[in-house]
């Protein structure tokens, strides 16, 4: 069987399009398909399948699973439940390859997939390398089959035993706003042994989102759990993206807290058990986190944005925690070093508990943060590559004047006496991301004037 993909779904990170019109059930047969035969050129045979709550999760979960079986495989069905229990299937049961049928936080109509293979995330080439196997012709093989993965409750219990004693949180308040999306009923489930008064929000798994959209770092959608925050008097909010590998918390006094910020409060009770240890931000990350964990006898360091490259650094490096602005945290102290939002909204607590000292007491700690938020600037597929890299040569030879270091994993990322600036292609959509932050409010409107200057001498005008 051959099988031609809509150019625009297969993605740095997963497959993903819109239901119906760039994605449908021939593609997931078709992904499954190919999946197995690269699953079986490895040697192995046995794959984990989980899905969200999306309204089209089931259908393409069907066809993918059939895929699967035509290609060979025996296929560990873990059925409806969030990405990280599909990691966590991927490593108890010591499958080959994983896939969760998942849209994130997409708007409804969209769909895709997020694959592990080896135990390793498989995406970039791994996924152009599927799409041209397909076109090539891949044969079916028999001695296919399907069998159940009941895994959840392991999964709970499995991250109540690493979480510990919580009971010293016995009189605090916790609101959790689920969104409606697929980590719901795992969020009951912890919360029902936890102490405490822990009120949850929005856990039936909808997958039209009714309430709102569940995206943990957008403000807008954050709103219903500040205000929720507020009326009850509670210590802190927890939110959840759609498929719950990624977290986002609003403190007591209301505020936002990024990943970046979060990872430096959890960095401290990996530092206590491994002193000196690395602590990995991505390249978008405030210098309040990075100093914060050198203050700490850390060691921070930054790599390229995106899930996947993050799991990858984090096995290179050994480091014991990374975490991403967006809210994904990678914890392999104690766990199991993949994007769990449910693990690190229990390792909040845990390190609230243990050290006596809440999120918001830590976040008042720290300096000021004068930056920009994520600024995302229209730019072609075609060229938002070229224009990074005219960037980055034009910086190489005429240097910022205060420019004290200069790193180019990931776009580039320069750091002055007044701050830093990042421009980077975006790895999930035509445009370019900014982002400036300097230590007063001059000096960051002012980096984001050298942001404007250089977009220019690489030929783009921005406005912004």
């Amino acid at each position: 069987m051959r099988h031609d993909f809509h150019p625009t779904i297969l993605r740095s990170y997963d497959i993903r399009g819109i239901v119906g019109e760039t994605l449908g059930e021939p593609d997931a047969f078709a992904i499954g398909l190919g999946f197995a035969s690269l699953i079986r050129r490895d040697g192995g045979q046995r794959v984990a399948v989980g899905r969200d709550g999306r309204l089209s999760s089931p259908m393409l979960a069907e066809a993918l699973i059939k895929g699967l079986c035509a290609g060979g495989m025996t296929v560990l069905d873990a059925g409806l439940g969030p990405t990280p229990m599909l990691y966590f299937a991927d490593h108890h049961l010591n499958t080959d390859g994983a896939i969760q049928v998942t849209g994130s936080h997409n708007p409804p109509s969209h769909n895709g997939f997020k694959m592990v293979m080896g135990h390793k995330p498989f995406f970039g080439e791994d996924i152009q390398e599927l799409g041209r196997i397909m076109a090539a012709g891949v044969d079916e093989m028999p001695g296919g089959s399907t069998d159940g993965a009941d895994i959840h409750d392991t999964w709970i219990n499995y991250m109540q035993d690493q979480a510990g004693d919580l009971s010293m949180l016995a009189d605090k308040t916790v609101i959790w706003d689920c969104g409606n999306g697929a980590a719901g009923p795992s969020v009951l489930a912890l919360t029902d042994a936890l102490a405490g008064n822990h009120q949850v929000l929005f856990p039936e798994i909808d997958g039209t989102f009714p309430n709102h959209h569940p995206d943990p770092v957008d403000p807008e959608t954050l709103e219903f759990l500040r205000q929720r925050v507020a009326e009850s008097g509670a210590s802190l909010g927890i939110g959840f993206d759609g498929d719950g590998d990624r977290i986002g918390l609003i403190d007591c006094h209301g505020r936002q807290i990024p990943g970046d910020l979060l990872t430096a409060y959890l960095a401290r009770r990996v530092l206590r058990k491994e002193p000196g240890a690395e602590v990995i931000f991505d390249v978008k990350s405030s210098l309040a986190a990075l100093d914060a964990v050198a203050a700490m006898g850390g060691k921070p360091g930054l790599w390229k944005t995106g899930h996947s490259h993050m799991k990858i650094r984090l096995k290179e490096t050994a480091a014991p925690i990374a975490g991403e602005m967006s809210g994904h945290i990678f914890i392999s102290h104690g766990y199991l070093g993949f994007d769990d939002a449910l693990f690190a909204a229990l390792a909040v607590l845990r390190e609230w508990a243990e050290s006596g000292e809440s999120i918001d007491a830590f976040i008042d700690s720290l300096p000021p943060v004068y930056a920009t938020p994520e600024l995302r600037i229209a730019c072609p597929d075609e060229e938002k590559f070229q224009i990074v890299d005219r960037v980055i040569a034009d910086v190489r030879a005429n240097p910022d004047q205060d420019q004290q270091n200069l790193a180019d994993m990931d776009g580039i990322r320069v750091t002055g006496d007044e701050g830093w600036w990042l421009i980077r292609a975006s790895n999930t959509g035509a445009q370019l991301v900014a982002r400036a932050e300097g230590r007063n409010e001059a000096s960051r409107d002012m980096l984001k004037q050298r942001i404007r200057q250089r977009l220019a001498g690489a030929g783009l005008e921005w406005q912004g």
